[in-house]
């Protein structure tokens, strides 16, 4: 089965978009979208890195609930000091140094920060040591690496077991 899907999850998606941009379900577009779900997997899979595998799903559940939490409480964060008279920020650039050299580990670290309210990932060195990220307000450069390395980098690194 793996052959002839190497990406299941990539199948049914190429699968549901064919549908959706087409508004069809008639039996010829089924087919079609099949044909293309199956076919385009196969012919890019050797430009593809091997993807590591979840090891710990719970884990990531966990995950994604912390990053939700945050993300609204970062919002809530920006929200007042951008409204705050008094409050001015401290933008500051921070080189987070990297425990994971997995590129879809360092991936996902960098879209969450990203995600994150006050926060952008701006760069990855070349030999996946450090990241680069902007801070909108940046009180504590030591307390932030500590914050990111136990809420984001960790988890994902036992979520992967990289």
């Amino acid at each position: 089965m793996s052959r002839l899907l190497p990406t299941p999850t990539l199948s049914l998606v190429l699968l549901v978009v064919w549908l959706l941009m087409v508004r069809s379900l008639e039996p010829g577009q089924l087919v079609l979208g099949a044909f293309l779900a199956v076919t385009i997997p196969l012919l890019t899979r050797r430009f593809w890195d091997p993807l590591p595998r979840v090891r710990h799903p719970l884990k990531l559940v966990r995950f994604v609930l912390v990053v939700l939490y945050d993300i609204v409480k970062a919002n809530v964060q920006v929200s007042l000091l951008i409204l705050s008279p008094r409050r001015e920020p401290h933008p500051g650039f921070l080189e987070y140094p990297l425990e994971v050299k997995e590129p879809l580990v360092i991936t996902l670290l960098a879209n969450t920060i990203t995600m994150t309210p006050g926060t952008v990932s701006t760069n990855v060195r070349l030999d996946r040591s450090s990241l680069l990220i902007h801070v909108l307000d940046m009180e504590d450069e030591e307390a932030l690496v500590r914050e990111i390395r136990e809420r984001y980098e960790r988890p994902l690194k036992e979520i992967f077991e990289c």
